[in-house]
């Protein structure tokens, strides 16, 4: 049987992982490994400090039959991506996926978080990601010269961009924003109270394309948004490449 291991910093991510599976892959065998000690650590001395027990975390999932594992927590999941290669299973992160479709949605992003630590490894995950599009576009654009079309993204940029001639590239425009007292809310339990503080943030934001809900635990409030612009969170998109990293489901 396909097994894949999800490696968490809080226990409410377990139930949402699982109604996810039942719906994505019904036949994929989860394995939960919560931590919640690494996100603290992470917090008070930034990610790289956890990185030798996120290494044995992830070599002890490996170690017991994980085919893939996903790292369901913003602020170590670069630590845990980087860790893919000495494993040699894929390690992913839970928000790369939906760092990949606000760069692909739109310009002018926000990243919405309510631990201040999420901020910038999310924000470097959407550079990373606008950067690596860049790349392909440019790989785009050579093959279609020569056929008198210029392309970018797939869309032909005209006035507002950046650089110069009409297909140039608009500039990313990227904010982070914190959801300022959600956090205690959702440490003591209170759900309802965390959503509402991040839609309330959410729905301040404007001159945006896009908003990018951080951490995983913050997707129930895309739903109670009210500011008529996309909102991505990433439980779901993260578990589908999982899912597909981990190779065709299999029986016995």
């Amino acid at each position: 049987m396909t097994r894949l291991a999800l490696l968490h910093t809080s226990p409410a991510h377990v139930p949402v992982f699982d109604a996810l599976r039942d719906d994505e892959a019904p036949g994929l065998e989860l394995r939960h490994l919560v931590h919640g000690q690494l996100l603290d650590r992470a917090r008070e001395s930034g990610p790289h400090a956890v990185t030798g027990d996120v290494r044995a975390v992830l070599a002890g999932a490996v170690a017991r039959g994980a085919d893939a594992v996903l790292c369901t927590c913003s602020t170590i999941g670069a630590v845990a991506e980087a860790a893919s290669v000495s494993l040699g299973v894929p390690v992913l992160r839970v928000d790369r996926p939906m760092a990949a479709a606000a760069v692909a949605h739109g310009r002018r992003i926000a990243v919405v978080a309510t631990v201040e630590s999420t901020l910038e490894p999310t924000a470097a995950l959407i550079r990373e990601e606008d950067a690596l599009r860049d790349q392909g576009a440019t790989r785009d654009q050579g093959a279609t010269r020569d056929q008198g079309a210029t392309r970018v993204r797939g869309v032909v940029r005209g006035e507002g961009a950046t650089g110069e001639g009409a297909g140039a590239v608009q500039a990313l425009v990227l904010r982070t924003v914190l959801a300022e007292g959600a956090w205690a809310h959702f440490e003591s339990g209170d759900a309802q109270a965390y959503c509402a503080a991040i839609a309330r943030t959410v729905d301040a934001l404007c001159d945006v394309d896009v908003v990018v809900l951080a951490q995983a635990s913050m997707a129930p409030a895309a739903a109670r948004t009210t500011c008529g612009v996309s909102v991505l969170a990433s439980p779901r998109l993260g578990l589908r490449a999982a899912v597909a990293a981990a190779g065709p489901t299999r029986t016995g």
